[in-house]
């Protein structure tokens, strides 16, 4: 993969949208999420069409406080899994993202004052179109030995969401990427559904 790469929400379409890209603009993920689902299924497509289905992520639960999101391959074999760390993702949100029952990376946001500010901005009119410009959450994800991996900035936008995901210098295996790129990915979804 050809880092970065960019993460795009259609903020003003009917069911939520979203793509992933390399920095040369091809598209790696696209998403679009069926609405007024009561447990969260996700199919992540290698194209806009959605004929090339890649992952599935399913939650194990409705309500979705400290919900386990199994991810499996088109295969239907499960890759991976991630699940927030309940009471202590109340200020600062993480994840932990598990190979079978064993955490191998954490996600944690890195300064929570960030994300509230662009919440609480956000949410007043007018005034929320310019949110995106002044606050920038960020996530970091690395390992369980606090080796950091990737790290998710949200950008300056307009009428979108779009969320920066870089490389960090920590060396990965070709099946550790794709867990932890489908891995980050759902944790900005998850942030991004909750506002």
């Amino acid at each position: 993969m050809s880092y970065p790469l960019t993460l795009r929400f259609k903020v003003i379409a009917l069911a939520r949208q979203f793509s992933v890209e390399d920095n040369t603009g091809r598209l790696l993920m696209y998403v679009k999420q069926k609405a007024f689902k009561l447990r969260e299924a996700i199919t992540v497509y290698a194209d806009e069409a959605q004929t090339r289905p890649l992952y599935r992520i399913n939650a194990d639960r409705i309500i979705d406080w400290s919900a386990r999101y199994s991810i499996s391959n088109e295969a239907g074999a499960e890759i991976g899994a991630i699940q927030q760390q309940g009471m202590r993702s109340i200020w600062r949100t993480r994840y932990d993202i598990y190979r079978g029952d064993r955490v191998v990376f954490e996600v944690k946001e890195e300064n929570p004052w960030a994300k509230v500010g662009d919440h609480f901005l956000a949410e007043i009119p007018i005034v929320g179109f310019f949110a995106g410009y002044l606050f920038h959450p960020k996530y970091l994800i690395s390992t369980t030995e606090g080796a950091a991996v990737l790290r998710a900035t949200k950008q300056p936008a307009f009428f979108e969401g779009r969320f920066q995901i870089e490389r960090l210098e920590t060396p990965l295996s070709a099946e550790d990427e794709r867990l932890l790129l489908i891995g980050a990915v759902t944790a900005v979804l998850l942030e991004k559904n909750r506002g």
